[in-house]
């Protein structure tokens, strides 16, 4: 009689254990799974976030710098250099170089910059340590924005007609009314902006 009650006991086979271990198995890597991607995409938008953030500070910096340019020419002993000079296809020199006042935060003095991009398709900041220098006086060069694949600035002139150069004539205002910036990404992203100068 023992017998028969042992054999009737309720329990699971080993075909029912083994699928239930194969479908645990199954839902265990399918977590995994997406886990990875969730993992992966968090990483993805980290990273774009981040390039978004430099990206704005790097147009809020150029936007300050272009609200404080002044209309004073710079003088070395290798001659006189406009307020306002853009050169649309500088490779040894900045894209664009100009006068700016002092910040009214009192932190900073007037100075020439300038913004180029350099061999390894990085947007630089040049400055200078004062205005009217000795032409071999290297500026300080900072990396303010990476992964560029082109920048170009077009100035707005008192015709309002973009030029790719300034001054374009020698009666041109020292400032142009505006500086229009594209910044072509590395990822094909294209961004334009277009920053007004104090009148």
């Amino acid at each position: 009689m023992n017998v028969h009650r042992l054999r009737g006991t309720p329990g699971f086979t080993l075909i029912e254990l083994l699928a239930a271990l194969l479908v645990l198995s199954l839902l265990a890597l399918m977590a995994y799974r997406g886990l990875g991607v969730v993992m992966a995409s968090r990483d993805r938008i980290q990273a774009e976030s981040t390039k978004w953030r430099q990206v704005e500070s790097f147009f809020a910096r150029f936007a300050r710098d272009v609200r404080l340019a002044a209309p004073r020419s710079v003088r070395s002993d290798a001659g006189t250099s406009p307020a306002w000079l853009g050169r649309p296809d500088a490779v040894q020199a900045p894209l664009l170089e100009f006068t700016r006042f002092a910040g009214t935060d009192g932190v900073d003095a007037p100075h020439r910059i300038g913004y180029g991009v350099n061999g390894a398709h990085q947007v630089e900041l040049w400055i200078w340590p004062g205005l009217d220098l000795a032409a071999a006086t290297p500026p300080a060069r900072y990396v303010v924005l990476g992964d560029v694949a082109r920048l170009s600035l077009q100035y707005l002139g008192p015709a309002l007609t973009w030029n790719n150069a300034w001054p374009t004539a020698p009666t041109d205002p020292p400032l142009p009314l505006a500086v229009r910036m594209q910044v072509v990404f590395g990822s094909g992203e294209i961004v334009v902006r277009v920053f007004a100068l104090r009148s």
